[in-house]
């Protein structure tokens, strides 16, 4: 790791730049991490994993990490996100068919809401009103968060996969699967009804993730590709094809500029978004389970199947990562899953299409 975190890198990713990049690794959670999410202002991140917890890693001291675990669900924590209207509120979804709302100044749990299935998605409205949450056995269940009362459930006979609020909260976008083809369905929040489906990928849409700035979106799917679209036509712009297996995770960087794509490769790439070229692959020797970028630096939080030396799964024990901001070399801090630091260039944002 290179101690020397104040040093300007040269503007092209050279491979010296690429060895500039810091990621470290401690001992944390006791099972494997599945989900790792940044709150809106970037002060906290969480974690939810195997081991029936959540955790709430704060970076408001710079000088170390201080955590939270929050305890309650009584199976694998597969997802989490934050209120994105309150930097103090999480939301977890859990197999053993629940979500619950936590404090996390107190670490409490606030709120408990029962749920037809195991759930393994859920997304937070940025209006901060709903929360939705899809099972398992292919159905999303719609939370109004003024009550944490469940207030629309929908059934759909296909998969169902990962799913994301457009910036407006006023649709939501889900991945899909069936038929031998991908699909993106869009709903309205409304009244849940389908506003448009259609093909997207050759096979099963796994995860899709939008631009903060709302001028695209992009989708991975388990024909190995990533896709760019356009949002007001719903069409393809561009792909990315250097992943070798299904993509399981995306992220954009605060500025749209960059996405991170994660699969069951043992290795993350960093896309140019302008250009949808590899900038650099950080190889993890695992497969990845999740990936995040901070709100508003170039930092990237991602956890996966990691394994020691022996080749042994870190099951039953405690796995940390730590987490260094590449300007403030005081920052360090111990949270459960790889963060590395990424620095470019910036360029013209890609133009959207007419």
């Amino acid at each position: 790791i290179n101690a020397e975190y104040g040093i300007q890198q040269p503007a092209m990713w050279t491979n010296e730049r690429a060895k500039s990049l810091t990621t470290r690794e401690f001992h944390g959670h006791k099972k494997k991490v599945h989900s790792v999410a940044w709150n809106a202002n970037g002060q906290r991140l969480a974690s939810g994993s195997v081991d029936k917890t959540a955790r709430i890693w704060s970076l408001e001291d710079h000088r170390k990490g201080k955590d939270t675990e929050l305890r309650g669900h009584t199976d694998s924590v597969d997802q989490v996100c934050w209120d994105p209207t309150s930097p103090d509120q999480l939301a977890t979804a859990s197999a053993d068919k629940t979500v619950r709302v936590w404090d996390a100044r107190s670490g409490k749990c606030s709120h408990n809401v029962s749920t037809p299935g195991e759930n393994i998605n859920i997304a937070w409205n940025p209006n901060g009103k709903q929360i939705v949450v899809g099972s398992a056995n292919d159905a999303i269940t719609v939370i109004e968060t003024r009550k944490m009362k469940k207030v629309s459930e929908r059934a759909f006979p296909y998969e169902v996969n990962e799913f994301v609020f457009d910036p407006s909260g006023e649709f939501l976008f889900m991945g899909q699967g069936g038929q031998g083809a991908g699909y993106v369905e869009v709903l309205s929040t409304t009244d849940w009804s389908t506003v448009r489906k259609q093909v997207a990928h050759t096979a099963s849409v796994y995860c899709i993730e939008f631009d903060p700035l709302g001028r695209y979106f992009a989708m991975g799917a388990a024909d190995a590709l990533v896709s760019l679209w356009d949002v007001s036509e719903l069409i393809s712009m561009a792909g990315y094809a250097s992943m070798q297996r299904a993509v399981r995770a995306l992220s954009f960087n605060f500025d749209g500029t960059m996405l991170a794509s994660a699969s069951e490769d043992p290795f993350i790439d960093i896309i140019d978004v302008e250009t949808m070229e590899r900038i650099h692959r950080e190889e993890t020797g695992y497969e990845m389970n999740t990936i995040a970028f901070h709100p508003t630096e170039n930092l990237l939080a991602h956890a996966g199947n990691d394994k020691d030396r022996d080749d042994y799964d870190f099951q039953g024990s405690v796995k940390v990562l730590s987490l260094i901001h590449i300007s403030e070399p005081t920052r360090l801090l111990s949270i459960s899953y790889a963060v590395f630091c990424l620095k470019k260039k910036k360029k013209n944002t890609l133009t959207r299409l007419e």
